[in-house]
């Protein structure tokens, strides 16, 4: 075992209270990660708390332990002596389930494979090259020694099929793929997997998606759509992502990079961005005080959404620029 892992065991071990947190707007891999977390610790006797500020898709609800994730709240434990933050690349991505807390935690595990990580925290598992929170998950469950059930190969295996599209993103290596072979044979459906993890979506994502390609706009490379807080609303779509929407756009022949704007109740807008090799959006989401991988990243901006709309073009019409360039060059 390496010392890093040697060091989470530890930690674990001597632990009482223990509290779980993943990034707002959770995806497949946070939510993989947090109830695969939350699995692994009752399997080692141990009780833990799974926070989320944003309630978990319908679709992601066949998920072990699903059900135990949530929202910060007044009836929590007033105080944690671990915390565990999966597929979070900074503090701020933890939303109010960390920023509300009413205590310090004295050891904070950082477990990530987002290359804008910030490495905070006691104990950092941070890997940029996994593909998903969750495959670092897997090796660490194993160096830990424990048991890969079918309940904990079916969140892991979330993580891994949601954050690779299906195996068709860039860094999808034969380890990825031995270690979805791993989990079927521990017992996870992949079909089932796939189907509501990437397929299934309500009428409300349908209807955003309306939204959004009818006000999108493709200028210099970038391609980009905005929705409102009041369409959001009108149409029922609660959901803090594009639910897929940023993803279509990057395919979109013609374009560098998709943003996609969401404008939250509290007048913030969530952006999110795409793109495909050899482009990269990492240090653009960073730029704009978010973070994320080289093809896919966020970031969370102060309104009013026109203000958000100007900066988001502007910025990302000029790393088009600057990456088109250092092409040139080599």
């Amino acid at each position: 075992m390496h010392q890093t892992e040697q060091a989470i065991l530890t930690a674990v071990q001597q632990a009482e209270k223990i509290l779980v947190i993943t990034h707002v707007g959770p995806d497949g891999d946070a939510l993989g990660s947090i109830t695969a977390m939350g699995v692994a610790l009752r399997q080692m006797g141990k009780q833990a708390t799974l926070l989320c500020d944003d309630p978990v898709p319908e679709r992601f609800r066949y998920l072990p332990m699903s059900g135990q994730v949530q929202p910060p709240n007044e009836n929590r434990p007033t105080s944690y002596d671990l915390l565990i933050a999966v597929d979070c690349g900074d503090e701020t991505r933890m939303g109010q389930s960390f920023a509300t807390l009413p205590t310090a935690v004295p050891t904070t595990i950082n477990i990530d494979h987002h290359v804008t990580n910030t490495y905070f925290g006691d104990i950092q598992l941070v890997v940029p090259e996994a593909v998903s929170a969750t495959e670092i998950l897997y090796d660490l469950f194993c160096a830990m020694s424990v048991n890969i059930t079918t309940d904990l190969a079916m969140c892991l295996l979330t993580g891994v099929v949601t954050d690779t599209l299906g195996f068709r993103t860039v860094g999808v290596t034969a380890k990825t793929l031995r270690i979805a072979s791993e989990l079927m044979d521990a017992g996870a459906d992949l079909p089932l997997i796939t189907a509501r993890g990437l397929s299934s979506h309500p009428y409300s994502t349908a209807q955003l998606w309306q939204l959004g390609l009818n006000n999108m706009r493709l200028e210099e490379g970038l391609i980009w759509t905005k929705i409102t807080n009041a369409q959001r609303e009108a149409i029922g779509y609660n959901n803090t992502s594009t639910g897929g929407l940023v993803n279509f756009l990057g395919n979109v022949n013609q374009a560098a990079i998709s943003a996609v704007l969401l404008e939250m109740a509290d007048g913030t807008v969530r952006v999110g961005f795409r793109c495909n090799p050899p482009y990269s959006v990492s240090e653009l989401a960073l730029n704009l005080g978010g973070g994320g991988h080289p093809l896919a990243a966020g970031c969370s901006l102060d309104g009013p959404l026109d203000k958000a709309e100007t900066l988001v073009v502007a910025m990302g019409k000029e790393t088009i620029r600057q990456q088109q360039a250092s092409f040139s060059e080599d």
